[in-house]
């Protein structure tokens, strides 16, 4: 009887790890497939935590405000929303004097928070978008950042202006998107 748990045991610890093999190969493949360099990569993560910490420093952003901070090779958005125009001006100067950080596009709305079901909606509005992306032969989706706030449909990643153009429009034509916005960076 011990020897079947501990049998048991190993095999679902094993599962685990597998899991993490899986999970550990697929974010490597990405990491090599993004235009970015591994430093820039890191750099935007660091970005998006520092930027993250700095807004919830400040208590009536933490406390009344939804804003997500979103990093492509230092070129920042922010979305969500904000009570009113001084807190969206307030959010922004949080930032500013973070290291990296080369463009800020600030695209917090003035209006109440969105509720789980519009958070819902946007996820699945970002894979139909991502989706078809990847699709397309004339767009490499792969290097494309999809984000979603409010059924508007945020662009980012480092592409030429024709991959940009067809991008717009291929998300502009999928069901349930109300507005799509670049935030790209051209090579």
């Amino acid at each position: 009887m011990i020897r079947n748990i501990t049998l048991l045991c190993g095999i679902l610890l094993l599962q685990g790890c597998a899991a993490a093999v899986v999970a550990g190969t697929a974010g490597a493949v990405t990491a090599a497939s993004d235009r970015r360099t591994i430093g820039a990569q890191i750099d935007d993560n660091n970005i998006e935590i520092k930027t993250t910490l700095a807004i919830k420093g400040i208590d009536r952003l933490a406390e009344h405000a939804n804003i997500s901070i979103v990093s492509v090779n230092g070129i920042v958005l922010m979305i969500g929303q904000v009570a009113n125009q001084e807190m969206k001006a307030e959010a922004e100067q949080a930032i500013k004097s973070i290291a990296g950080i080369r463009q800020i596009h600030n695209q917090l709305r003035i209006s109440s928070n969105i509720g789980i079901t519009t958070q819902t909606h946007d996820t699945w509005l970002t894979s139909k978008v991502k989706t078809k992306l990847l699709a397309d032969d004339d767009v490499y989706g792969a290097n494309i950042k999809v984000v979603t706030e409010n059924a508007e449909v945020f662009l980012m990643g480092l592409v030429s202006e024709e991959e940009a153009n067809k991008a717009v429009e291929i998300a502009r034509h999928v069901s349930g998107v109300k507005r799509v916005i670049k935030a790209f960076e051209y090579i």
